[in-house]
């Protein structure tokens, strides 16, 4: 199968095969991400992230309808990544039960990964795939994280605009602030407003945003990231959330922070791969003999071990 113009012509099945290929890390897979990337960097990539049961696939179905309602000609991918099970490995999908609303557009493509114990919210390939998924031509990349809480700032070197979801009565949102997740929110949502203890909520937001938080680029300390109140059971406040993320984005391209973030986006892409590279050439290392009669002399305490890591040659 020709997958590069097969992609490109918008098979669907192809596209979930090849991106089947990325996640194996497959050489095939590969060569035609590396084929289809000219094709690449027009897609709005939207990060979701936030504590588990604030309700980010319940949100995500709620946007995703939104806006193939409100725009007739556009695509959208939704890149859901799920924990991994310990015993299987595989991703837990019981999630994407929510999103059945809109798997059934032909303008919408759901892909689950699992996390496979990758840190950071994210799976090890997410980048690559929604680089493909950009490459085929869907104009939204909605990339919703794990939701394990404190390790999901990666999606902020990933996505053009984050979301970082919170929900009355979750009892993190001191947490959230130590960890740095309200940092690098764009957009702050409220979801499942309506439950008691909202208004302390957000007065709680409030007052974490106004103690100020660090920006790389002082261009971009002009946005004030907006506290979004949204019912997304009930699609209540989704117009004004989709509204927000809209108005984001045109604010990135207002200035330089849109190709800014492309920058960053293709940075840690690379160093990524790099790093992925030299872990596979230490494992080499550690598998010869050598590295065993070192490591048994470290042991029995007759070599120390920053003499030890001289001693071995890659």
């Amino acid at each position: 199968m020709d997958y590069e113009q097969a992609v490109l012509q918008g098979d669907r099945r192809a596209l979930a095969r090849l991106i089947t290929l990325v996640e194996n890390d497959a050489p095939q897979g590969k060569q035609i991400l590396d084929a289809l990337f000219p094709h690449s960097g027009k897609a709005h990539i939207i990060g979701i992230t936030g504590a588990s049961g604030s309700g980010k696939s319940t949100l995500v179905n709620s946007m995703v309808a939104d806006v193939i309602d409100r725009y007739p000609e556009a695509k959208v991918a939704v890149i859901a990544v799920d924990p991994s099970s310990p015993f299987s490995g595989g991703a837990v999908l019981g999630d994407r039960i929510r999103m059945r609303a809109i798997v059934e557009s032909a303008r919408v493509f759901v892909r689950s990964m699992a996390s496979r114990g990758a840190l950071g919210g994210l799976a090890h390939n997410t980048q690559a795939v929604s680089l493909i998924l950009d490459a085929a031509g869907y104009d939204f990349i909605v990339i919703e994280t794990v939701g394990a809480g404190q390790s999901e700032v990666e999606i902020a070197r990933l996505a053009h605009t984050v979301l970082v979801v919170e929900a009355p009565g979750l009892g993190d949102d001191i947490q959230a602030a130590k960890a740095g997740i309200l940092e690098i929110a764009d957009i702050l949502v409220l979801n499942k407003a309506d439950r008691p203890g909202v208004d302390a909520t957000e007065m709680a937001l409030k007052g974490m945003l106004s103690m100020g938080y660090p920006i790389a680029e002082a261009e971009e300390r002009s946005w004030v990231p907006p506290i979004q109140r949204t019912i997304a059971t009930e699609a209540e406040g989704i117009g004004e959330l989709v509204n927000a993320v809209s108005a984001h984005a045109a604010f990135l391209k207002g200035g330089t922070g849109w190709k800014r973030r492309d920058q960053v986006h293709l940075e840690t892409f690379l160093r990524g791969l790099l790093q992925r590279k030299l872990q596979m050439e230490w494992q080499q290392i550690i598998d010869k003999g050598e590295y065993q009669s070192i490591f048994q002399q470290v042991y029995t305490r007759h070599l120390a071990p920053y003499e030890a890591i001289a001693r071995i040659q890659p």
